[in-house]
């Protein structure tokens, strides 16, 4: 099976820095498949075969073991990178204009009623459950106005990992390749 692991909280303001490369071939010394990287942020590809509980477990082990790092890992595999992108309309991208982000949610937060306990600003933000992640639109110009920048230092944001949609749509690309 193939998986991107999305990796929280590294090579952010010069904290918990891991060397990508570095990453790569620890994981290729233990036992995965095909590894390869995308971006300094933490969105690592391989394939295995074992379950994914174990693999979670192992390679945050890894990341411990090889950089002294607490680092939280999240895996999704092929399919459902694939039907996660299927949700995002097309027209929402990153860019100059509109602020898109996919907000990956740990299990304990994976949940519909989720949006319950946000701040959303019907006005500003348009936001979209879809199993396993948030998917959260915003124009630039309303970027500091938006329930967005209410989620930092919450509960929640303890338990995501966010990458902007055009991320997840590469991540896709290279899932599929």
């Amino acid at each position: 099976m193939k998986y991107v692991a999305l990796l929280r909280g590294i090579n952010v303001g010069g904290n918990n820095k891991v060397d990508m490369k570095r990453l790569v071939n620890a994981m290729s010394k233990a036992g995965f498949e095909k590894v390869s990287t995308y971006i300094n942020s933490g969105n690592i590809f391989f394939s295995a075969n074992d379950p994914e509980a174990k693999l979670t477990a192992k390679l945050e082990q890894l990341i411990n073991n090889e950089f002294g790092l607490d680092i939280k890992v999240l895996l999704r595999n092929k399919d459902i990178i694939d039907e996660l992108t299927r949700s995002i309309p097309p027209e929402w991208t990153n860019g100059n204009e509109m602020k898109c982000d996919v907000m990956f949610l740990w299990d304990n937060f994976d949940d519909k009623s989720i949006l319950e306990e946000l701040t959303i600003k019907p006005e500003i933000d348009e936001v979209k459950y879809v199993h396993g992640a948030l998917i959260w639109r915003v124009d630039r110009k309303n970027v500091t106005k938006s329930g967005m920048m209410k989620i930092v230092g919450t509960e929640i944001y303890r338990n995501m990992t966010v990458r902007n949609c055009n991320t997840v749509r590469k991540i896709k690309e290279r899932l599929n390749s």
